[in-house]
């Protein structure tokens, strides 16, 4: 392993990286956007649209990142729908998360004790208030290790955007291994980006929780 190759090398996988994160935390984002709406339309059971949703959820968890990717991408312009690559990796990444999402959101709702609900409406509570007082912070509570869980692997699912020819991290260390063959230089660069752009999250992710269990359940 040369030094002066990784050197060399840490510009441009910075840039690599900085395009990762941006398109990354934007698809989180609208992941999460579609996740609490579609949590929500299947928790009040609001006719047609849960069974909508039910079919997008088990359509996006069963099929790999890569094929919806392709789909977007190579499929859509058949159509007249022509977008770009960093557009397209961004509303792939957040059609997939959603349906993750969606389960870690609705899971956390369904897990309140209807004993608690009841108690609640007992005491005088309106509906709203029961929803924003007592189900969503210990729902949003329950969810947060499967919410944290899910950002982890849609920052990983980014390593296919290559396959559009978007300059990630992966595919930059690809196109150096091909171009000069400095597979170690690449692979060990590759590997410590992914590190940099997932440990914090892991991190934060644990104390989260542990912050947010302690507030509401004092352990």
């Amino acid at each position: 392993m040369d030094p002066e190759i990784i050197r060399e090398y840490i510009p441009i996988f910075t840039q690599a990286f900085i395009l990762t994160v941006k398109i990354g935390w934007i698809g989180i984002a609208l992941a999460f956007l579609i996740g609490v709406l579609c949590a929500f339309t299947t928790y009040f059971k609001i006719p047609v649209a849960a069974a909508a949703v039910r079919c997008y959820v088990e359509l996006f968890r069963n099929t790999p990142l890569l094929v919806q990717l392709f789909f977007i991408y190579y499929g859509l312009p058949a159509v007249g729908i022509r977008i770009s690559a960093e557009v397209c990796g961004a509303i792939g990444l957040g059609l997939l998360g959603g349906s993750y999402m969606t389960e870690s959101i609705r899971s956390g709702l369904e897990a309140i004790p209807v004993i608690q609900t009841e108690s609640a409406l007992s005491l005088g509570m309106t509906n709203g208030q029961l929803f924003r007082d007592v189900i969503l912070p210990q729902a949003f509570t329950i969810s947060v290790p499967g919410i944290v869980a899910n950002v982890i692997f849609l920052l990983k699912e980014t390593s296919v955007f290559s396959a559009i020819s978007l300059m990630d991290l992966m595919f930059t260390a690809k196109d150096l291994i091909g171009l000069y063959y400095n597979t170690m230089e690449s692979l060990f660069l590759l590997v410590i980006f992914y590190v940099i752009m997932l440990l914090p999250v892991s991190l934060a992710g644990t104390l989260i929780e542990k912050k947010v269990r302690y507030r509401m359940f004092g352990d």
